[in-house]
């Protein structure tokens, strides 16, 4: 296995970036509690914390970007994580300004059955084409149990403001 991929991980995807962010704080909170009490042993546990917070985020930053072939791969196969990471991949190339790049990763994590994705490939679709062309985006994720999708599609909602029922 290589970097970043553990069982049942994706290629890619690692621990590192969100527990190091949250030892940070964890390790100073349980240093202030320390000195305020005068317990060394919580001011030693608190240097613990922020070493590893400070390792995790740094090993991060030398960490090979995801291969989106490989994560596609993963998703086929059930791995919800690299499902996860395929989202995400797509929503940074969205807010780049690589809308094509971002569609075609979440259509692969749509292929996977990821509802998430199917919302955001419907609200990509509708800033591109308009709320018509996005339908059927959102109706496969309302279908899938997206709740705010599922919005749309009440009476009165955006897709049928008639109220007219959309399985007519």
């Amino acid at each position: 296995m290589g970097p970043g991929v553990g069982p049942g991980m994706g290629p890619g995807v690692g621990p590192g970036l969100g527990l190091g962010y949250f030892l940070l704080p964890a390790g100073g909170a349980l240093s202030l509690t320390g000195v305020i009490t005068g317990n060394g042993t919580l001011i030693s546990l608190s240097w613990i914390m922020w070493v590893l917070g400070i390792l995790l985020i740094l090993g991060n930053r030398y960490r090979r970007p995801a291969d989106p072939r490989a994560l596609a791969a993963a998703a086929a196969a059930g791995d919800a994580r690299a499902v996860r990471e395929l989202r995400t991949l797509a929503l940074t190339a969205r807010a780049e300004g690589r809308p094509d790049t971002a569609e075609r990763l979440l259509r692969q994590a749509v292929e996977a059955g990821d509802v998430e994705s199917m919302w955001e490939l419907g609200r990509l679709v509708e800033q591109r084409e308009g709320l018509t062309a996005a339908e059927p985006w959102f109706r496969m994720a309302a279908e899938g149990g997206h709740a705010v999708a599922k919005r749309l599609f009440r009476p009165g909602g955006a897709l049928y403001p008639d109220g007219a029922d959309p399985a007519s």
